[in-house]
């Protein structure tokens, strides 16, 4: 695990990268520079023109991380399954992108990547992103062998260009030293040959040195949504590659780092957000599309299918449409009435447009 010497305080004379909290492009910097064009446009007697209805393309993909839960079950998906039933399928019937989650833990194997390349073949727009082996991001050991081992399930995807993105995914430990930021260096080095995208949960990360060297190596800056304790990265909307990535994680903040025993570990993504949490959100990705080729955003607040009720809902904020929705969502989630496209397959449970009770973790 990547941590600061027991005793030791990171300070800025300790760290290549000064640990400047910078102000969320999405907030307060940017209201002085709204607010001076705004005086200009009536200075000038122009008048604003009506917001044209905006469009998601297929650059743009948004969707879950991850897809095999159990507590998914009769929220996301039927409780009576189809022979051949997938859920990777399934789901690519709503979105064009989810993370593949499993391979943070252990090496993607080619076979499962074929398999999930044919389950999702029928939405062309599809792609995949995908954690890299937690070997190389909280393990400072990771050998020659392991990286051969993670290669070929990667490969599959991107010879058959599914892959959207690498997710190398930093813990809150990982600080910014001169030696993590040589290390940073090595790994970005090693994966060259594909589309990088970095997760950085620490403040001291978060600096015009850290996105310049992640340009310089044709990487991606995560933009993040989590539980803001003490020096953790804060929202932002900076685009460092040709690929935008977003991550939203929830805002937990009572167990995003209880390490309880008794805590069950899917509380820590047991959060729903509401919609004007994501409006703000919505601008960010606009701002970060507007810089790069393609954009991914992915939801990881994944404990009884909220990750997918807040991708449908960035969707359609973003595209000012309704969107196709899980008939077994909305029946837990009936705020969803508002946004889908179409009647449920059967009644719902409750009355159309019925706003749901605060759930526990708001």
């Amino acid at each position: 695990m990547f941590s600061a010497p027991h005793g030791q305080r990171i300070t800025a004379s300790s760290c290549i990268c000064n640990p400047v909290r910078l102000t969320d492009s999405a907030g307060v910097s940017s209201l002085g520079t709204e607010r001076l064009a705004s005086v200009k446009e009536r200075s000038a007697h122009m008048k604003r023109p009506p917001k044209p209805k905006a469009s998601i393309t297929s650059e743009t993909r948004i969707g879950p991380a991850g897809w095999s839960y159990a507590d998914w079950n009769g929220y996301v998906y039927p409780s009576r399954r189809s022979k051949g039933f997938h859920e990777a399928a399934y789901l690519s019937e709503f979105f064009d992108t989810i993370e593949i989650n499993t391979s943070f833990y252990q090496p993607l194997k080619p076979e499962h990547a074929a398999l999930w390349i044919e389950r999702v073949a029928a939405n062309p727009a599809f792609l995949f992103t995908a954690k890299v082996w937690q070997k190389f991001t909280h393990d400072p050991s990771a050998t020659l062998e392991d990286e051969r081992a993670v290669r070929p399930g990667f490969d599959v995807l991107r010879a058959a260009e599914k892959l959207g993105a690498l997710l190398l995914q930093f813990p809150f430990s990982f600080h910014c030293t001169p030696e993590t930021v040589a290390y940073l260096s090595a790994v970005l080095k090693r994966f060259a040959d594909y589309p990088l995208v970095v997760e950085l949960r620490h403040a001291s990360w978060q600096t015009p040195d850290t996105f310049e060297l992640l340009r310089e190596h044709n990487a991606g800056f995560c933009n993040i949504d989590q539980p803001v304790i003490g020096k953790s990265v804060v929202p932002s909307s900076e685009a460092t590659s040709p690929i935008g990535y977003v991550r939203l994680h929830g805002r937990r903040y009572d167990t995003w780092f209880d390490d309880n025993p008794a805590t069950a570990g899917h509380e820590r993504y047991n959060y729903l957000y509401s919609k004007e949490e994501l409006e703000p959100w919505a601008e960010r990705i606009e701002k970060v599309r507007s810089q790069t080729r393609k954009t991914f955003v992915v939801t990881n607040n994944h404990y009884q299918g909220k990750a997918v009720v807040n991708a449908l809902q960035l969707i359609s904020i973003l595209k000012r449409e309704k969107v196709k929705v899980p008939d077994p969502l909305r029946e837990h989630y009936p705020e969803l009435e508002k946004i889908a496209d179409r009647m449920p397959a059967a009644p719902t449970l409750f009355a159309m447009g019925m706003e749901t009770k605060k759930k526990a973790g708001r």
